[in-house]
């Protein structure tokens, strides 16, 4: 199978599902953690739910939903305040050149963007941040079943809160909160909101760039 989807308490994939490219891990803390530094690898970050406080790099930082944060191979990150915090974290594998060691974004006042089918993101980490290897959004999916399409980059994603369906070569899956997703580069998909609000997930990919290229099965390059 070239595609594969895990629902669950605790979504993770890496190289023993398929997905070379990255680990994704489920982290939750009810207190202070212990210190993480990666040596080989990058890692970006989204607070799921609860709050709490961590220093990146030296930096304190405030945790809420919807904080973003990027930490470069080598910098060390430590929670040191949480209540009933979840994180979404991707490491990234054999990561670029870091533009900096780390960065911190909410995603309220992160800049947005359009895609294909009415479809908006908002990014996260991103090269302009100093994240070289990847790019991490939230993408806000309307009522409706894009068309569809391919990406020529490898993409983890995960689905913060909505329902839909995953169509793949003839094959559906059912999409809810939790559900995470490998789309290695060039599988033809299609993500569809089954409503009856809008559906939210959060994406990384590489190589980085804008959640809105696509290209559509004979080749062609979507529209939006």
């Amino acid at each position: 199978m070239r595609w594969a989807l895990q629902p669950g308490n605790t979504p993770l994939f890496g190289a023993e599902r398929g997905c070379d490219e990255f680990e994704q891990r489920l982290l939750r803390f009810d207190g202070p953690g212990a210190a993480e530094r990666h040596e080989a690898d990058d890692e970006v970050l989204y607070v799921l739910q609860g709050a709490g406080r961590a220093t990146v790099g030296g930096e304190r930082v405030e945790l809420e939903a919807g904080t973003a944060v990027y930490a470069a191979r080598g910098t060390t990150w430590q929670v040191d305040e949480a209540d009933r915090l979840e994180l979404l974290s991707v490491l990234v594998r054999d990561p670029d050149e870091p533009g900096a060691a780390h960065a911190v974004v909410a995603v309220d006042s992160a800049e947005q963007g359009a895609a294909t089918a009415g479809r908006m993101f908002r990014l996260l980490a991103t090269p302009e941040r100093g994240c070289a290897s990847v790019t991490q959004f939230v993408g806000y999916i309307p009522v409706g079943r894009a068309p569809d399409h391919f990406h020529k980059y490898d993409e983890v994603v995960y689905v913060l809160d909505g329902h839909g369906a995953l169509h793949i070569d003839g094959e559906t899956e059912p999409l809810r909160a939790g559900t995470c997703v490998h789309l290695p580069a060039g599988l033809v998909h299609c993500l569809e909101n089954t409503g009856p609000g809008e559906m939210r997930v959060l994406g990384v990919f590489r190589p980085a760039g804008s959640p809105a290229e696509a290209y559509y099965p004979d080749g062609t390059r979507a529209q939006y």
